[in-house]
């Protein structure tokens, strides 16, 4: 068994199929954490990659063929893995001959992200079609590397309106020791976050949408940034802002997380109902 695999449509890719992806930069993508050969929020997974080729292509690969897509790569290697699925177009061009989307799968070593607690430095951007997670963004790795050069470890964005919105590959949520706060913005909704409202919400936690601003941050009790490797990552500066620790908060991220059961790629478990997820796109 191969510890890790590359594999367009359901099947190992050649080095010539994959050289014209490296130019073509026209392409969305899902990232997860799978263990024991299954992962967490499944259904927000595919109706990501729905959505963007919908939006991107015109039209989407079918869910069942997808399934099976990520059922054969994460079957090829060890139960635990990072995987991300990329969709593109065929010819790795826009044409108006061009076929079906194709997706390509990588799977790599597991991850949990960084220990924390991150201190983040602001600046003011807005991501181009914020709510596709595509391919190709200089912006974010660019502003990360100058952040990292400035003593901080990441970056928040700030939209044009003053509201922090999200991080380089993150969501931001915050505590106001109540309930949790999630940053009203035009922003790309995680499948993490998507899990963890729903979560709350069995769990009758408070949560609300908001603006949040440099000025509110010294009201608030707490701060994480979230992605696929880990639903809460504890932040305890803001450029000169000191943030709370409030390690009750990322406890009851991580709490609501695990409380999302594991999907087989197969079918076997069902999908879950959604109510809050792109409702932070204001």
């Amino acid at each position: 068994m191969a510890d890790f695999v590359v594999q367009q449509d359901g099947s190992a890719v050649t080095a010539e199929e994959l050289a014209p992806l490296a130019f073509a930069g026209y392409a969305h993508f899902t990232a997860m954490q799978v263990r024991d050969h299954r992962v967490r929020g499944l259904d927000l997974h595919l109706r990501r990659l729905t959505t963007a080729s919908e939006k991107l292509f015109g039209r989407a690969i079918p869910e069942e063929r997808m399934r099976s897509y990520l059922h054969t790569a994460v079957q090829a290697g060890p139960p635990d893995i990072s995987l991300a699925a990329f969709v593109h177009s065929t010819s790795g061009e826009f044409s108006a001959a061009e076929g079906d989307p194709r997706m390509l799968i990588r799977t790599s070593a597991p991850s949990s992200g960084p220990s924390g607690p991150l201190a983040l430095t602001t600046i003011e951007h807005e991501r181009f079609l914020p709510t596709v997670k595509h391919v190709g963004e200089i912006a974010k790795t660019y502003t990360l590397r100058q952040a990292v050069a400035a003593g901080f470890d990441d970056v928040a964005f700030i939209d044009r309106r003053g509201r922090i919105s999200e991080g380089t590959i993150w969501n931001l949520a915050f505590w106001d020791g109540d309930a949790v706060v999630w940053p009203e913005a035009e922003i790309l909704t995680g499948t993490t976050s998507g899990i963890l409202e729903r979560q709350l919400t069995r769990l009758g936690i408070t949560q609300r949408v908001e603006p949040i601003t440099l000025a509110d941050i010294p009201s608030l009790s707490g701060a994480v940034v979230m992605n696929s490797w880990t639903p809460a990552v504890a932040v305890h500066r803001i450029d000169d802002a000191l943030v709370p620790p409030a390690p009750e908060f990322v406890d009851l991220l991580h709490r609501a997380s695990r409380s999302e059961p594991l999907t087989a790629f197969d079918g076997r478990a069902g999908a879950h109902s959604f109510s809050m997820a792109g409702k932070r796109s204001g």
